[in-house]
């Protein structure tokens, strides 16, 4: 990624270094409900794959250098003023005004108007506040443990994020909110939160089809983010947790699902390519 002399944005809340408060220092039946409802990128309890987080009410210490902080840090900046820049010219062009999300930079855990999060969720956006949450150093254990390592593969995350954000605000996510409360299985609620999450990686390829037209995205970086959709599938994390995979537990899709949803809004670079809901 070419992150030199772009523009980053504004919408950063930096909370490292403070403490956490969380009560009891773990992260609840809430976060399951936000990980089941709402699907942030890594909604799914990653502690049997990158290791459960010791959450306290200290100060959390970071495991990076302060140069990969730095780094980080501008990528996820310059990211979300790359998103912000594409969402507001799609809200443009529909006579609207994009009202950004904010992203929340932590470290080990904090509060969150959706209840506790924890480094080892991953990423999450809370409808409640509408914030991403991201812990700077998720990137290790992309690179580390999910096998999916670049800069382009950690935008992805964040712009996958943001995906969920655009649902928000326009509406999709309350409504299969709702749809999920309504299901009559957990196996049709959990089919549900795929298409939304599936969406979320269609609307991920459409800003980084733009990123790519920015010249942020430079050569090998689409393949990068398309190889991070991929590392994310539920099969294959199921695979790497427990061995095997059950579809019917499914929240998120399989990375074939995810890298082609990625792809349907990368090649289209067009939202009503990526209505998930009306996919069979």
């Amino acid at each position: 990624m070419r992150i030199d002399g772009q523009e980053e944005s504004s919408n950063i809340e930096d909370r490292r270094g403070q403490r956490s408060r969380m009560p009891g220092g773990k992260g609840g039946g809430i976060i399951g409900l936000i990980i089941v409802l709402i699907g942030a990128y890594y909604g799914v309890d990653l502690s049997g794959v990158v290791g459960a987080g010791n959450v306290s009410g200290s100060a959390q210490t970071s495991t990076l250098s302060s140069e990969q902080e730095t780094h980080l840090h501008k990528v996820a900046s310059v990211t979300l003023r790359s998103t912000e820049k594409v969402w507001a010219s799609y809200f443009a062009q529909h006579n609207s005004q994009y009202k950004p999300t904010v992203m929340a930079l932590y470290t080990g855990g904090t509060h969150t108007a959706c209840g506790t999060g924890q480094a080892t969720m991953g990423p999450f956006y809370c409808p409640g506040d509408q914030k991403i949450y991201l812990d700077l150093s998720f990137y290790e254990d992309m690179k580390n443990k999910l096998g999916a390592g670049g800069d382009a593969a950690f935008a992805y995350v964040i712009a996958h994020e943001v995906g969920h954000h655009i649902q928000n605000i326009t509406g999709t996510l309350p409504k299969v909110h709702q749809a999920q409360q309504n299901a009559r299985s957990q196996k049709e609620a959990n089919a549900l939160s795929v298409r939304l999450e599936l969406q979320a990686d269609c609307y991920a390829g459409i800003w980084a089809k733009n990123a790519q037209d920015q010249n942020i995205f430079e050569a090998g970086d689409a393949e990068l983010a398309i190889s991070a959709a991929e590392s994310v599938g539920d099969d294959r994390l199921q695979k790497r947790g427990q061995g095997y995979a059950v579809p019917d537990s499914f929240t998120h899709g399989s990375s074939e699902q995810r890298m082609q949803w990625f792809q349907r809004g990368f090649n289209s670079g067009d939202i009503n390519q990526c209505n998930t809901f009306a996919s069979s």
